[in-house]
């Protein structure tokens, strides 16, 4: 599902100092205030904060973010309740967010001032996909979802305690009060939802009958003498496909522990992810410490793509590298990870600069997410001479991937056991619960749960099975800084295209990397480091290079799809009734309590964080901060669906193609 640019509306002002929106001709709240209004109406309507106490999360959904003030006066209320919930899902759609200047200007007077501030400084830029803003070390979350209403409703994948139904007046904006945005609603809302508006019009409360909710009314607030409530109360609950299926929030109360199986940076931010969601988890590693295999590199890169088609890989690419730059600044600002988040140039070889910008400019890409720069800008930005133009992520840049993988799991502030040197040969399904065994056939853990982060090895461990990944050779080389030539510059930041340089870290300065496959050579080789020079003189178009006897090298493998995706989620299983329908992911059975997180190739660190948000979210029932597209896209069953989509065009040659999302993609 593709989402069309975001168009920002200027905040405007009326006679009587209140945010006004010239485009609908409405006000954002009432004269009498915003924060008297979430609370009377939204708060209050949904029987809040009484209905969250005790549990141990609680999901809103609000059409209609506008200027953010229901979620602050939410958020707050969720502050001072010492019964509050320990988690607060806030998922908020909206098709024309302000710049973050307006919404600065929009709180300048604040009732909520340190909160406000807060949701300032985390905003994100205006790209169309669903942006997780995390507040109170986890324990609040802002799913933010910009784009139109019909179009993201039936991408979102959550269970929904309380509806807040926000938008401009039904006369003014119809398209956010119609039938089919009701009948969306009602497939999100969890049992006995509740639901709250300001508006009392004749469509919207029919259109909330029709979609299976019980209407009332109360005394409305400010001039509005009357509000609508409403509860829902279908006839008839309708079956959830299995891959759909959330245990933690059906009735079911599992054992809320996972043992994951591999310790680089896919199964260390899957620890920290689970401790965000109150789960415990027991890290397995056959190395002495987290992070000495594929991602025990000095350093790696991170940042977006731009893809004219925008598919799935470019579109998951970006929102993991917008997840990627809040995290791990959050990991280079503690001081404990070292990284330069100055940014990152890609160069582009195959487009001119009028090319690119086109399209930038289609797409509706802002400038704080990518800029494209001529040659003689990416020269200057960064110090080197590229000869080429670029595609510039100014939040993209470079850290130590291995100092973050530590860095999660001491994020999980012991909800995490790390077990090192331990070699898991075989893992058995017995009864409820999934056993995990050494060479000597030894029972290492048992657990309800299980998760396997162990590149390749998890095909041997799932009986390999028919999924298309590839174990790829990588050698980087690295140069100290004292051997790199004196009269060449040093790369200001981190610079990619055939090949990568980076900027110092730890006194050295890394480039490469090669990549091979059927290859099992552990030795570093004095012909990969020529290759690596080779590609380090075609980035930085200078003439002498670092000698070959300065430098220093690491070999490790990474594991990597055909279709350049990860694989997240539970694993399939293949239908035991051939009726069973195999064309879409949803349908197909799972492996109970066994997933994968796998795949990552040589962009773990842009996709590890939300990659574990993602299996998280599946582990603990909680809103998924990917759309349904894309969750489709990275799941393990996908090839499954493919295959059986190949026999039927076989079969069927009028069959369409469906979107694979990446195999065929190019650009920055």
């Amino acid at each position: 599902m593709r989402f069309d640019p975001i168009v920002p509306l200027p905040l405007s002002w009326d006679a009587n100092g209140v945010p006004y929106s010239k485009t609908y001709g409405d006000v954002y709240h009432p004269a009498a205030g915003p924060g008297g209004q979430a609370r009377h109406v939204f708060l209050g309507g949904n029987g809040l904060p009484s209905r969250w106490q005790g549990r141990d999360r609680f999901v809103v959904l609000e059409t209609g973010f506008g200027l953010g003030h229901n979620f602050l006066a939410t958020w707050q209320a969720w502050r001072d309740d010492a019964q509050r919930c320990a988690r607060l899902h806030f998922i908020s759609i909206e098709k024309h967010p302000l710049i973050r200047a307006e919404l600065a200007q929009a709180h300048a007077a604040s009732e909520w001032p340190a909160l406000s501030q807060a949701l300032i400084d985390s905003w994100p830029p205006l790209t169309p996909d669903l942006h997780s803003l995390i507040f109170e070390d986890g324990k609040v979350e802002l799913l933010l979802a910009l784009g139109d209403v019909q179009a993201w409703l039936p991408q979102l994948m959550a269970q929904v305690d309380a509806f807040y139904l926000d938008g401009f007046a039904p006369a003014r904006n119809p398209t956010m009060w119609e039938p089919r945005v009701f009948k969306a609603l009602a497939r999100l809302a969890a049992h006995e939802a509740t639901l709250a508006t300001w508006s009392v019009a004749r469509a919207v409360r029919d259109g909330l009958r029709s979609a299976g909710f019980r209407v009332g009314q109360a005394q409305g607030f400010g001039a509005k003498r009357e509000m609508t409530l409403a509860r829902f109360a279908p006839a008839f609950t309708p079956r959830r496909a299995p891959a759909r299926r959330n245990p933690a929030r059906a009735g079911h109360a599992p054992r809320r522990h996972a043992v994951i199986v591999g310790a680089g940076l896919a199964g260390c931010a899957t620890a920290w992810a689970l401790s965000q969601q109150g789960w415990t988890s027991t890290l397995l590693e056959r190395q002495a410490e987290p992070a000495r295999e594929g991602s025990g590199n000095p350093a790696g890169a991170f940042h977006g793509i731009v893809n004219a088609q925008d598919g799935a890989h470019s579109r998951f690419n970006r929102c993991a590298a917008l997840h990627a730059q809040r995290v791990i600044s959050l990991a280079v600002q503690s001081g404990f990870v070292a990284g330069n988040l100055n940014g990152l140039l890609r160069l582009e070889q195959l487009r001119d600069v009028a090319a690119m910008r086109r399209s930038v400019l289609t797409l509706g890409l802002p400038q704080d997410f990518v800029r494209v720069l001529d040659a003689a800008q990416a020269g200057e930005a960064s110090a080197m001479a590229p000869g080429h133009p670029a595609w510039f992520y100014p939040g993209g840049g470079c850290v130590d991937p291995a100092a973050l993988a530590r860095h999660f799991v001491e994020r999980s502030l012991g909800a995490c056991r790390f077990r090192g040197s331990v070699a898991v040969d075989a893992i058995r399904r017995v009864a409820d619960e999934w056993q995990i065994f050494d060479s000597g056939g030894h029972l290492i853990e048992q657990t309800a749960h299980l998760v396997l982060a162990n590149a390749s090895e998890a095909l041997r461990l799932l009986g390999d099975p028919d999924w298309p990944l590839r174990s790829l050779r990588g050698q980087v080389s690295a140069v100290p800084v004292a051997a790199w030539p004196a009269d060449t510059p040093r790369p200001r930041l981190a610079l990619s295209g055939d090949g990568f340089v980076l900027p110092e870290m730890g006194g050295q300065i890394l480039f490469g990397a090669t990549s091979s496959h059927d290859d099992f050579d552990v030795e570093v080789r004095s012909r990969d480091h020529l290759a690596n020079l080779e590609r380090l003189a075609r980035l930085c178009q200078f003439e002498r290079a670092p000698r070959l006897d300065a430098l220093v090298g690491r070999v490790a493998w990474r594991c990597s799809s055909v279709d350049r995706l990860p694989l997240i989620g539970a694993v399939a299983l293949e239908p035991s009734d051939a009726k069973s329908r195999r064309d879409q992911t949803r349908f197909i059975p799972r492996e109970p309590g066994l997933y994968v997180f796998i795949g990552l190739g040589s962009r773990g660190i842009t996709w590890c964080a939300l990659g574990a948000r993602l299996l998280a979210s599946m582990l603990a029932g909680s809103p998924a901060p990917l759309p349904a597209g894309l969750i489709d896209a990275v799941d393990p069953a996908r090839f499954m669906v493919r295959r059986e989509r190949k026999m039927r065009a076989s079969a069927d040659p009028s069959m369409p193609a469906a979107e694979t999302g990446s195999a065929h993609e190019t650009g920055g």
